[in-house]
């Protein structure tokens, strides 16, 4: 949850009184095709430059505050998903925050008093009015029981549960009119990814549903003293109110503060990940919301984890399958990674498959001991343009929890550690794993990926015999020349299939102007064709400009691939 503004509260749209389905779906449908229009205008126009693209998204997240939870929520979502948006996208919805004005303290109190039946001041000693912090869903105040134990409290916003059932009708109905009269649609699957989103959402609040997931994290890490889950009251809970031990810590992201308290950020950044890589590998349960404000570090060092109302499982067949992924990415074994990603849904198999290979070889050899700099991908420019334009990467849709988690936990462990290194920091789970007795499908799955691990780290061949393994592999394979010359011929006759195109719209322009000329000339009796014809002349040549335009850019992008 976000800490309150000092600035005075302004409501948004959706707070303004009760919205109707007619209403809530007229909204819905204004915002959503009045995005698509700014996406054709400047698909067009061919101004599909970043800065526009920073500005359609600025529109975006203020429009998706308006519209309120279900559209925050949203957002926070698509921010993960780099298979569907481009990077302006991403990092501008990155920042939506999930922030909206607080409801008053006596609301808070009345929906406390409604739902566990006694006084506010029956129920604890003392009750801070003044929320701590703030968000769309609910907000949270501190408290006292009558036995002495400080508490927050968690009180649900007052007519969510309506709300969602007006943003599920009216997002599944313009799904379906996506789905019929958008064919680009068709290649996502945006309804398992809508139901996906709604069966989180609806989880998200029922604050029973989080107490329950809160005691079962706990439960996963008895024996690990460095991972603290706040104690639920059961007694002061219920579906709308949630109770929890006050379990104060530093914001996981405050360097300076960890660093003044004596702690060492980069342990902590080796603890997070350990951690992560148990609930992900071990336990397929998971904290699916690990932004800074739902993590903090007590100051004798643990890892505090707040808000359990976004948690997410791995089924056994994608856990069975990221157990081997992880083990493929520290052996960096190429072919192992692309076939366990095939297998996941990540990538879709297409003819020729070696540009990802490539690409993925490129990413394990120089990033799995260091953080991805994106401006090393120059040195690969003609794979990334080959895999821009067919596009095999995909998102299936349990995953984007998964995806939206790691994302955020890079960059928490870019603040404690510029320069971690994942194989180093993921060390201790990989021993602790070794060294256990393997009980059950799970850990003896891991034992045995950790052994052959293990056997790799001693066995592997040197720098030298690499390299000259990989030259060998790229001459059997011919990519050296006739890659090149393939690529090389794709884009000449693409640039071709542009400039035919514009030469077909510069004659038809150039016909039509001729025969309006004519007509408008003539007798006189022809005015009305001759001023039809001058609209298609102009259509026309509006469709050669942006012929035009394309093959500029076309050529701009190939001689960037040349260089």
């Amino acid at each position: 949850m976000s800490a309150i503004a000092p600035s005075s509260p302004k409501k948004l749209r959706w707070q303004r009184g009760k919205s109707s389905s007619l209403a809530r779906q007229r909204e819905v449908f204004l915002a959503a095709f009045t995005f698509l229009f700014f996406i054709w205008w400047d698909k067009f126009w061919q101004n599909n430059t970043s800065r526009t693209r920073i500005k359609r998204a600025e529109w975006l997240v203020r429009n998706m505050l308006e519209l309120g939870p279900t559209f925050i929520k949203i957002g926070q979502s698509l921010s993960t998903r780099v298979d569907l948006l481009p990077p302006e996208y991403i990092s501008t919805l990155a920042q939506l925050q999930d922030k909206v004005p607080a409801f008053s303290g006596k609301e808070a109190r009345e929906i406390i008093e409604l739902e566990l039946g006694k006084s506010l001041y029956n129920i604890y000693r003392d009750f801070d009015e003044v929320p701590l912090a703030a968000a769309s869903l609910g907000q949270v105040h501190r408290a006292t029981l009558h036995t002495g134990e400080e508490v927050v409290v968690k009180v649900q916003r007052p007519g969510l549960k309506k709300l969602f059932d007006l943003d599920l009708l009216a997002v599944g109905k313009l799904l379906k009119v996506f789905r019929r009269y958008f064919s680009w649609t068709r290649k996502y699957n945006l309804e398992g990814i809508y139901d996906e989103f709604f069966t989180i959402l609806y989880q998200e609040i029922d604050y029973a549903i989080e107490a329950s997931n809160a005691d079962r994290f706990r439960k996963n890490f008895e024996g690990y003293p460095r991972i603290v889950v706040p104690k639920i009251y059961w007694n002061y809970s219920t579906s709308m109110v949630l109770t929890l031990e006050y379990v104060p810590g530093i914001k996981i992201d405050d360097r300076q503060a960890l660093e003044a308290c004596g702690l060492n950020p980069k342990e902590i950044n080796q603890l997070g990940i350990c951690c992560y890589l148990k609930q992900l590998l071990q336990d397929g349960f998971f904290h699916a919301d690990p932004h800074p404000g739902n993590l903090a570090v007590s100051p004798n060092g643990s890892l505090i984890f707040y808000d359990y109302g976004m948690m997410a499982e791995v089924k056994t067949m994608a856990k069975d399958q990221m157990v081997k992924t992880f083990f493929a990415v520290l052996r960096k074994d190429t072919n192992e990674v692309v076939d366990t990603l095939m297998s996941m849904g990540f990538i879709e198999p297409i003819a020729d498959m070696s540009p990802i290979k490539r690409m993925l070889k490129f990413v394990l050899d120089r990033f799995t001991e260091r953080p991805v700099n994106i401006y090393e991908f120059e040195q690969i420019k003609g794979e990334v343009v080959a895999i821009f334009e067919k596009q095999p990467f995909r998102l299936p849709p349990q995953m984007t929890y998964l995806l939206k988690s790691l994302t955020t936990l890079d960059g928490i462990a870019r603040i404690l550690d510029p320069e971690y290194n994942f194989t180093t920091a993921a060390q201790p789970f990989v021993k602790s794993i070794v060294l256990t007795r393997g009980r059950g499908n799970t850990l003896g799955a891991l034992a045995q990926q950790a052994k052959d691990f293990l056997v790799y780290q001693i066995n592997k061949p040197s720098r030298m015999e690499i390299l000259l393994e990989r030259l060998e592999e790229r001459i059997e394979r011919g990519e050296l020349m006739i890659q090149v010359k393939s690529s090389e011929s794709d884009r000449t006759l693409k640039r071709i299939n542009i400039a035919v195109k514009a030469l077909i719209y510069a004659c038809l322009t150039g016909f039509l102007v001729l025969a309006g000329v004519v007509l408008l000339l003539g007798t006189g009796l022809y005015t009305g064709w001759a001023i039809a014809t001058f609209v298609a002349a102009g259509f026309s040549g509006l469709s050669l400009i942006r012929s035009l335009v394309q093959l500029s850019i076309r050529e701009k992008i190939d001689n960037l691939a040349e260089q």
